[in-house]
């Protein structure tokens, strides 16, 4: 569970980052849940965009989404999630 100042560290890291996942009209499928997982295993801290064809609530989905690829999420401004885990590596130190 992340505390407030480490949310806040997170949340600043995600501002300069790029979305490595999108989520499309076909919302949480095996796929994108595999592809989240890989990407925070190589990254720990991912953002997703959902695209305006996907009609699903979009915090619901990020709730889903953190819950099936054991992460926490760090937040969600408009059409953007942004997920942390650690990896193995250790690659932010928060």
């Amino acid at each position: 569970m992340l505390n407030g100042k480490q949310r806040r560290a997170l949340r600043a890291l995600a501002v300069n980052t790029k979305a490595l996942v999108q989520i499309g009209k076909g919302g949480l499928s095996a796929n994108l849940v595999e592809s989240t997982e890989v990407s925070l295993e190589a990254h720990e801290l991912v953002k997703i965009t959902v695209l305006k064809n996907c009609d699903d609530n979009v915090k619901e989905m990020a709730l889903d989404l953190a819950s099936m690829t054991n992460s926490e999420l760090v937040q969600v401004v408009g059409r953007v999630i942004v997920l942390y885990r650690p990896s193995k590596k250790k690659l932010i130190t928060i």
